[in-house]
C-alpha cells in the first residue's frame, strides 16, 4: 500500500492534502513578499493568516463556478470582519461585545446554508485576528491589503492548485435510488403478471435488495456531514426536499407488494404502476444528466395522471359486497373488500409521491439550466420561493429555546466573548492565541470540550517540543526557517485528519513557532507564551461548556425527537379534520392546516440538525443509531402522510349526494385516537411519561365504516361514489400510520428510558424542563 493510500483511508479524496498543499504554497509565497519585498509585518501577518483562514479552515464543493461565487463572497465577508474587528478593537467591553454578537451571527446563520456553515471557522478567526492583535485604526490600510491579497491567492490556488473534484454525492445517491426503484416497480408489474419465472423472481429479489441498499446510501450520505448538504441555490434547495420522499416512496413500495391478482381493478393498478416506472425513470435519467437530450417528461407525466384516474374509475364500478349474515362472515367480508383496495391505495399513494417527485427533479433541472445572467438577475423557475423568504423560515424555524444551533450558536458567542474580556483584563501578550485556542477547543458538550481541552495542551505541549528543538538546532539561520515552513504547514493540514486534532495542534504550534521567528527572532520562548495562553482559552472553553447546556447532543436528540412526533402528529391529526370537513355542509369549515404543515416542517429541521451533532459527538452513544433512524423515518412518514390526506381531498370539490356524517365521524374517530397515540409518545420521548401499548386495529370500526359506505355511499347504480373512495383511502392512510407504531413502539421505549436516565440527572442538578403541551384530542 503507497503513503496516498494509506492516507486515503483518513482523508477521505484527500481533501485535507489537497488544502494543505494550495497553503503550502501560497501561505510562505505572500509571508515572503510581506516581509522581504514590502518589509510590512502587518501585511505580511494578516496575508498568511488569512491565507490559513480561507485555505485550511475551508474548502467548497460543487461545481467550479459555484465554489468560486462561493468563495468570493467569503473573502468580501471576511475584509468586513477586518474592518469592523479594527474599528472595535478598543475599548476591552466594546471588543469583547462586537465578538460575541459576531459569534452569534456567524453561528447561527449557518443554519441558512452549508456553505455558511462550514465558512464559520474562517469567519471568526479572520474576525479574532482583527480584534486581538494590537494596532491603531491608521494601520487598517495594511491589514485589508494583506487580507485583499490572501483572498485573491485563494480565489486563483482553488482554480489551478488541485481543484476540487465536483461532488455532488447526494445527487448521484439520488440518481442510482430513484433508477433502482423504478426498475422494481417495472419488475413487480411483470411478477404480477405471470410473466416472471424463477429467474425473474430472483432478479426481483436482487432489486429489492439493491433499491434498498440504494436508499439506505442516499440517508447515509445526506446525514453523513456536520452540516445539512444544501445552500441557497434554487437546485440543492429542491434536490434536499427529494430525500424524504425517496425514503417514503420505498417505504410505501416494501408494505403490499403487487400481489398479481387479473381482477379489473388490480389490472388497472398494473397501468397505473407502469406509468410511475416510466415517469420515475425518466426523472432518474433527467437528473443524472441535468438535462441533455432526453424526452420531455410531460407525456409520461398524463400517461400516469390518466392511468391513476382510469384506476379510480374501475374502482367507482366496483360495489361492496352485499351484507353477508353472521358476524364472522360479515368481519371476513370487511375485510376482504379493504384487502381489495389496498393494491389501489398503495398505487395511489405511489403514483401521487412520483408525480412529487418528478416535479422536483424539473425544477431541479430547470435551475441547473438557466443561463448566467438569468442567475445574476435571480430569476427562478415557476412555484419556486426566493432566497431569501427561505433563509427566514430556516432561521424563524430555529428561533426556539430546545434548538441544538440556538444552543452551539450562544454557547460559541459567550465563550468567544467571554475570552476577549479576560484576554483585555489579564493583559495576556498574545491574545489571539487565547481566543482562538477557546474556538478550537470548544464542543457541544461539556464533556468533550474538556477532552478537546486536554488534546489542545498536549498537542501545544508537542508542538513546542519539536519546534523549540528545531530552533535550537538552526538559531539564526532563516534559510532553513523558510524551508521548513511549507512542510510545516503541510502537517498543519493534514494531521487533524490524518492523525488526531492533538497531532493538528502540535502541528499549528511549530507553524507558529517558524513564523514568528520569522518576523522577529525570540527562540523557544514564544512557545511558552503560547502554552499559557492556550490554557486561558481552554479554560474559558470548559467553564463555559458546563454553564450552557453541558449534556449536549444526546439530549438535544431526545427532545427535538419528541417536539418533530408532537408536531407531525399535530399535523396529521388537523390534515384528517380538514380532509374530512371537506364537503360536510352540516360540519364547520375546517382550513387548510397551513400553520401546523409549517411548524411540523420546521420541527423536522431542528430534528436533521440534532441528528448530525450527535453523530458528530465522540464518545458511547447512548441511544441506538438504528433506533434514531426508525424514529426519524417515522416523524418524515407521518408528515408525508398529512401532505398525502390534504392533497387527497383538495381533489376533491364536489359535494356528496348522500349523508355521509357517520362514516366520516368514525374515520375522524379513528385517526384522532392514532394521533393521540403520537402524542403520548412524544411525551415520552421528552423524559415524561412511558410510552402507550401499540393500539390495535379496531375491527368494529372498520365494519361501521364498510356499513356505512355500503349503506348510504352508493349511487342509484349499485356503484361507489368518489367521497366514498376518498374516504375510504383517507382511512388507509390513518392505518399507515396505525401500523407505523409498531416499527415506532421499541425505539421510542429504549429512547425514552435514556432521556428518564438524564432527566433524573437534570432534577439532581437543580434543572429540568416541563413537558411538552398535549393538545385537547
Amino acid at each position: 500500500m503507497t503513503v496516498l493510500d494509506s492516507l486515503s483511508t483518513r482523508d477521505a479524496g484527500l481533501a485535507a492534502l489537497r488544502r494543505s498543499g494550495r497553503a503550502a504554497i501560497v501561505v510562505p509565497g505572500l509571508f515572503a513578499l510581506g516581509t522581504e519585498v514590502l518589509g510590512n509585518s502587518t501585511v505580511a501577518m494578516f496575508s498568511a493568516f488569512g491565507s490559513i483562514a480561507l485555505l485550511l479552515f475551508v474548502d467548497f464543493g460543487g461545481p467550479l463556478p459555484e465554489r468560486l461565487a462561493a468563495q468570493a463572497s467569503l473573502v468580501v465577508a471576511g475584509a468586513a470582519l477586518v474592518c469592523l474587528g479594527t474599528l472595535t478593537a478598543e475599548p476591552v467591553w466594546l471588543a469583547a461585545l462586537i465578538m460575541g454578537l459576531v459569534a452569534f451571527g456567524v453561528l447561527f446563520s449557518g443554519v441558512v446554508s452549508s456553505v455558511i456553515a462550514g465558512s464559520a471557522t474562517s469567519l471568526l478567526a479572520v474576525f479574532i485576528l482583527a480584534v486581538m492583535v494590537p494596532g491603531p485604526v491608521a494601520s487598517l490600510p495594511d491589514r485589508l491589503a494583506g487580507y485583499s491579497m490572501a483572498g485573491a491567492a485563494s480565489l486563483i490556488a482553488i482554480v489551478l492548485l488541485w481543484p476540487t473534484p465536483a461532488r455532488e454525492p447526494l445527487r448521484h445517491a439520488m440518481v442510482r435510488s430513484c433508477a433502482l426503484l423504478a426498475d422494481r416497480l417495472r419488475a413487480e408489474v411483470e411478477c404480477g403478471r405471470g410473466d416472471f419465472g424463477g429467474d425473474g423472481r430472483a432478479a426481483l429479489e436482487k432489486l429489492l435488495a439493491e433499491s434498498s441498499t440504494a436508499v439506505a446510501a442516499l440517508r447515509t450520505s445526506f446525514f453523513g456531514t456536520p452540516y445539512r448538504p444544501t445552500g441557497l441555490t434554487t437546485a440543492t434547495r429542491m434536490l434536499v426536499r427529494l430525500v424524504d420522499e425517496v425514503v417514503w416512496l420505498e417505504e410505501i413500495l416494501d408494505r403490499n407488494p403487487l400481489n398479481g391478482s387479473t381482477s379489473p381493478p388490480d389490472a388497472v393498478v398494473g397501468d397505473v404502476m407502469r406509468a410511475a416506472a416510466e415517469l420515475l425513470g425518466m426523472g432518474a435519467a433527467r437528473l443524472d444528466s441535468l438535462g441533455g437530450d432526453f424526452a420531455d417528461p410531460a407525456p409520461a407525466r398524463q400517461r400516469l395522471r390518466n392511468a391513476s384516474a382510469a384506476m379510480e374509475r374501475a374502482l367507482l364500478h366496483t360495489p361492496p359486497a352485499k351484507n353477508p349474515k353472521g358476524a364472522r362472515q360479515r368481519r371476513s367480508a370487511v375485510a376482504g373488500f379493504i384487502g381489495s383496495l389496498e393494491p389501489s391505495f398503495r398505487a395511489q399513494e405511489m403514483s401521487s409521491l412520483i408525480l412529487s417527485i418528478t416535479e422536483n427533479i424539473e425544477s431541479v433541472v430547470a435551475a441547473r439550466d438557466r443561463r448566467w445572467w438569468q442567475r445574476a438577475l435571480g430569476r427562478r423557475p415557476a412555484n419556486i420561493s426566493s432566497a431569501l423568504s427561505l433563509a427566514q423560515e430556516r432561521a424563524g424555524a430555529h428561533v426556539e429555546l430546545h434548538s441544538v444551533w440556538m444552543h452551539n450558536s450562544v454557547r460559541g458567542a459567550f465563550a468567544l466573548g467571554l475570552a476577549v474580556l479576560m484576554a483585555g483584563l489579564t493583559g495576556v501578550q498574545n491574545s489571539f492565541w487565547m481566543v482562538s485556542g477557546t474556538m478550537a477547543v470548544l464542543r457541544s458538550n461539556a464533556l468533550l470540550t474538556g477532552q478537546n481541552a486536554l488534546r489542545a495542551l498536549l498537542g501545544t505541549l508537542g508542538g513546542i517540543v519539536v519546534g523549540g528543538g528545531l530552533i535550537f538546532l538552526l538559531g539564526s539561520n532563516h534559510v532553513m526557517f523558510w524551508v521548513l515552513l511549507p512542510p510545516a504547514i503541510v502537517v498543519t493540514g493534514i494531521a487533524p485528519a490524518a492523525i488526531s486534532f492533538a497531532a493538528g495542534q502540535a502541528g499549528f504550534t511549530v507553524a507558529l513557532l517558524i513564523l514568528f521567528n520569522i518576523i522577529a527572532p525570540e527562540g523557544w520562548t514564544i512557545g511558552l507564551v503560547r502554552f499559557e495562553d492556550i490554557v486561558l482559552g481552554c479554560a474559558v472553553s470548559v467553564g463555559v461548556g458546563l454553564l450552557f447546556w453541558p449534556r449536549g447532543a444526546v439530549s438535544a436528540l431526545g427532545q427535538a425527537l419528541a417536539e418533530a412526533f408532537e408536531e407531525s402528529a399535530d399535523y396529521l391529526r388537523r390534515s384528517i379534520e380538514y380532509g374530512l370537513g371537506r364537503g360536510d355542509e352540516l360540519t364547520p369549515f375546517a382550513p387548510a392546516p397551513e400553520e401546523e404543515q409549517r411548524d411540523a416542517a420546521a420541527a423536522a429541521r431542528r430534528l436533521d440538525d440534532a441528528l448530525r451533532g450527535f453523530l458528530a459527538e465522540r464518545g458511547t452513544k447512548k441511544i441506538a443509531l438504528s433506533d434514531i433512524t426508525a424514529l426519524m423515518t417515522a416523524v418524515a412518514v407521518l408528515r408525508l402522510t398529512a401532505d398525502a390526506v390534504v392533497e387527497l381531498w383538495d381533489q376533491d370539490d364536489v359535494a356528496p349526494a348522500v349523508d355521509d356524517r357517520a362514516a366520516r365521524a368514525e374515520i375522524l374517530r379513528g385517526g384522532l385516537l392514532v394521533c393521540s397515540w403520537y402524542q403520548e409518545a412524544a411525551r415520552a420521548l421528552s423524559g415524561y411519561g412511558e410510552v402507550p401499548p401499540r393500539r390495535p386495529r379496531d375491527n368494529d370500526a372498520d365494519e361501521q365504516v364498510i356499513d356505512v359506505v355500503r349503506r348510504e355511499l352508493v349511487d342509484d347504480h349499485g356503484r361507489s361514489t368518489s367521497t366514498a373512495i376518498r374516504l375510504i383511502w383517507t382511512a388507509d392512510h390513518i392505518a399507515v400510520a396505525r401500523r407505523l407504531q409498531g416499527s415506532v413502539a421499541g425505539p421510542a421505549l429504549r429512547a425514552a428510558a435514556s432521556q428518564r436516565r438524564m432527566k433524573v440527572w437534570a432534577v439532581r442538578c437543580g434543572g429540568g424542563r416541563r413537558p411538552p403541551h398535549t393538545p385537547h384530542m
